[in-house]
C-alpha cells in the first residue's frame, strides 16, 4: 500500500514538473514572439520615419504624408499593445501623431506638380533620393496590398513616384554618357544618350507641357551631336593611310627594265 502511494506521488511530481516545463516553454516562446514582433514594428517605424524625413527632397502630396503617418500610427499602436520598456514613449509619440493626422486631415489637400521638381545638387543627395523613392514605392505597394489605400490614390501616387524615378534615371544616363564620351567610349556614350532620349519621349507623351523634359530632350540631342562630332574627329583617316602605304610600296618595288 505504501509502495503504491509512493509511486503515485512520484508520478504526480513528474507530471507537475512536466507541466511546469511546458508552461515555462510556452512563456519563453510567447516572449520570443513578442520581442520579434516588437523588432518588426520598430523596423517599420524607423523605415517610415526615414522616408518622412526626406519628403522635402521631392514634390510630396498630402496623401503620401497621410499614408506614411498612418503606417507609423499602426506600428506604434501595436507596439503599445505589446508592452515593454518603451511603452510610455510609444504612447506619447502616438498621441502626438494622432494630433498631426487630425490636423492634416482637416487641412486642404495639396499635390505639388512633378514638373517643378529639380534634382539635388550633389551625388550623395541624389543617391539618398533614389533610395527614399525606392522605399516609398515599396511602402505604397505594401499598404495597397493590405487594402489601406484607395486604388485611385494609389495609382496617382505610384505614377508620381515612377515619374520622379524616370527623371533621375535620365539625368544619370546623360551624366554617364558625358563621362563615357570624355573617356572616348563613344559607342557606350551614344547608347546611353539614345536610351535617355527614348525615356524622355515616353515621359513627354505623358506630360507634354513639362519644361524640364523639353529642356532635357534638347540637352540630350546636343550631347548626341557632340559625341558624333568627337567620334568623327577621332576616327583614323583610312584613305590617306592607304595612299601612304602605296607610296612606300612604289619606292621599294623592283625597278622595271625598259
Amino acid at each position: 500500500m505504501i509502495f503504491t502511494l509512493v509511486l503515485i506521488l512520484i508520478g504526480a511530481l513528474l507530471l507537475l514538473v512536466i507541466g511546469i516545463n511546458v508552461i515555462q516553454q510556452q512563456k519563453e516562446r510567447a516572449e520570443a514572439e513578442r520581442r520579434t514582433e516588437m523588432a518588426r514594428q520598430r523596423a517599420i517605424i524607423d523605415e517610415t520615419e526615414t522616408v518622412l524625413s526626406s519628403t522635402g527632397m521631392f514634390p510630396c502630396s498630402t496623401n503620401i504624408v497621410l499614408i506614411l503617418y498612418k503606417r507609423v500610427q499602426e506600428a506604434l499602436t501595436l507596439s503599445v499593445n505589446l508592452g515593454g520598456n518603451q511603452t510610455a514613449d510609444y504612447q506619447r509619440r502616438l498621441a502626438d501623431l494622432n494630433a498631426q493626422i487630425e490636423t492634416l486631415q482637416q487641412a486642404p489637400k495639396q499635390a505639388p506638380t512633378v514638373e517643378g521638381f529639380r534634382l539635388p545638387d550633389t551625388d550623395k543627395q541624389i543617391l539618398t533620393l533614389v533610395q527614399v523613392l525606392k522605399k516609398l514605392k515599396a511602402i505604397l505597394r505594401a499598404e495597397h496590398n493590405k487594402g489601406k489605400i484607395d486604388p485611385t490614390i494609389f495609382a496617382q501616387e505610384e505614377a508620381r513616384v515612377d515619374s520622379l524615378q524616370l527623371r533621375i534615371n535620365v539625368d544619370s544616363m546623360l551624366s554617364r554618357a558625358r563621362t563615357a564620351s570624355f573617356m572616348k567610349q563613344y559607342g557606350s556614350s551614344k547608347q546611353m544618350v539614345t536610351k535617355a532620349l527614348s525615356t524622355l519621349h515616353t515621359i513627354k507623351a505623358l506630360t507634354p507641357n513639362d519644361p524640364f523634359i523639353s529642356r532635357k530632350v534638347e540637352e540630350a540631342k546636343a550631347l548626341l551631336d557632340e559625341i558624333m562630332g568627337a567620334q568623327k574627329l577621332s576616327a583614323p583617316n583610312a584613305p590617306q593611310q592607304k595612299n601612304d602605304e602605296d607610296d612606300i610600296d612604289v619606292l621599294f618595288q623592283p625597278k622595271k627594265k625598259w
